[in-house]
């Protein structure tokens, strides 16, 4: 579970080919079909993806520079520019995926090694640079998903799998409204825990699957809990 973002762009070049070849099939009608996202179409999800590729340009730009480039101009000029974005035809949704896609790893590969010690700016908070080719990879992982054209958490490399779940669970430990709780990965005795383990239940699944349901993206049906009961209600995730 590497943090190295020059380890990581190669999972970030696997994942975006994975996410192109699906966004190729895409008809118009395709495009215009439910995703798994209340209100949100496939459009407006690829939509989200090209836009968040140049967010994460500008913060890496910000980070060699030491410019001040905020991830977005602003919330609404990024909810904007999905809902106009998520109408286009299939061709310009799959060229602005692409020539995004390009963009970002330009913008890797022009990074100075000082630079990934630098702090950037995202959503109002600070982020260190070094973990940006990181979280552009949770994007694709996670809306690919979202897009409901048969791509699921099990297809999920496991590496990912893995360290989405521990990153999920440390936001966790910080959340006062997360329920206290024993993860438990199948056929394994390794453990994370939420909160006060006594008395806390246990829940057992695959990583993906115990992943996918903490960030809202499986109902769990996968998952058993001892002793037997409800699973818990963790708090939504971002």
């Amino acid at each position: 579970m590497t943090a190295d973002p020059l380890l990581l762009i190669g999972e970030v070049d696997s994942a975006t080919d994975r996410l192109l070849r699906t966004a190729a099939t895409f008809d118009e009608a395709a495009l215009a079909g439910d995703s798994l996202l209340p209100g949100w179409t496939r459009g407006h999800v690829l939509a989200h993806l090209a836009r968040n590729a140049d967010a994460h340009v500008n913060m890496l730009t910000s980070a060699r520079t030491g410019e001040h480039i905020p991830a977005y101009p602003s919330v609404a000029a990024r909810e904007a520019d999905i809902v106009v974005g998520a109408v286009r035809p299939p061709a310009a949704h799959l060229d602005d995926l692409r020539r995004s896609a390009d963009r970002f790893a330009e913008a890797v590969a022009a990074m100075p090694a000082r630079a990934w010690a630098a702090t950037v700016q995202a959503r109002g908070e600070p982020r260190l640079a070094a973990t940006l080719v990181w979280t552009r990879l949770r994007e694709i992982e996670v809306h690919y998903v979202d897009l409901a054209a048969g791509y699921r958490p099990a297809d999920w490399p496991e590496v990912f799998a893995h360290r989405l779940l521990h990153e999920v669970v440390t936001d966790l430990g910080g959340h006062q409204a997360a329920p206290s709780m024993v993860l438990r990965f199948d056929g394994s005795t390794h453990e994370l825990v939420v909160g006060d383990r006594t008395a806390a239940p246990t829940v057992t699944g695959p990583a993906a699957e115990l992943a996918a349901w903490l960030v809202g993206r499986s109902p769990g049906d996968m998952l058993t809990v001892t002793p037997d009961g409800p699973l818990p209600t963790p708090p939504s995730w971002r």
